[in-house]
């Protein structure tokens, strides 16, 4: 970032390395839909497989990618794990980023199903 007075401002490297691999992660349709998914309501991976449309093995796949990022949590509920978003600056960027995409190409952004990503 770049200041008035010229001062260039440095990141650490750490800091860079989280970000890209959390954009990295994000880049993948199939993740982003599951992602969206979830920002409109928490879900196990049955029901969230069956949301977006994506086969169970896959979900979970991605379910544990992003887990392991940091961008979706879960917890148990009796024998069901269910995950969810509870951070609000992944739900701000995800929305922003999509309202941005969605105003652009002329396309109302509504909740619910995304078609066509893959999951």
């Amino acid at each position: 970032m770049v200041t008035r007075g010229g001062d260039f401002e440095e990141l650490p490297v750490e800091v860079l390395t989280q970000a890209a691999a959390a954009f990295g992660l994000l880049a993948s349709p199939a993740r982003l839909h599951l992602v969206w998914a979830l920002m409109q309501g928490e879900s196990d991976v049955s029901a969230l497989a069956e949301r977006v449309g994506g086969a169970l093995p896959a979900v979970s796949q991605h379910l544990t990618k992003l887990k392991l990022a940091g961008l979706v949590r879960s917890r148990r509920e009796g024998r069901h794990v269910v995950y969810l978003v509870d951070n609000p600056d992944v739900e701000t960027m995800v929305r922003w980023m999509l309202r941005q995409l969605a105003d652009r190409n002329g396309q109302p952004m509504a909740p619910g199903r995304v078609h066509d990503l893959g999951a």
